[in-house]
């Protein structure tokens, strides 16, 4: 189930827009709506990102009255990180550089 965990964090965390959006919630909690003002997307365009990360438990949703709510689940990342640990190479986690790495495993056991 670990497994299962991770891979949903890390196929989370592989698109640059989700990316974003867990930046902007290190913030605060948002509104879906205001998640959604600084990208140049459709609403139902981030309500599928937002459904992707919170599959992969990276953030919680709620409803506040007529209003869903976004926030930050850390859990999950810490969870990401300790594993990343386990490399050694990784002291200090850069998700892109990581990223890269992964792509070019791929490459090489294909």
């Amino acid at each position: 189930m670990a497994n299962l965990s991770l891979d949903l964090v890390f196929s989370a965390l592989a698109d640059p827009t989700r990316r974003a959006i867990l930046t902007l919630l290190l913030e605060d909690d948002m509104a879906v709506t205001d998640v959604a003002e600084p990208f140049e997307m459709s609403l139902a365009a981030i309500s599928k990102h937002l459904q992707i990360l919170s599959r992969a438990g990276l953030i919680e949703q709620e409803r506040r009255g007529r209003v869903k709510w976004c926030k930050l689940a850390p859990e999950a990342l810490k969870d990401a990180s300790i594993w990343m640990e386990g490399f050694g190479q990784f002291d200090v986690v850069n998700l892109d550089q990581f990223e890269k790495f992964l792509e070019a495993e791929t490459i090489a056991t294909e």
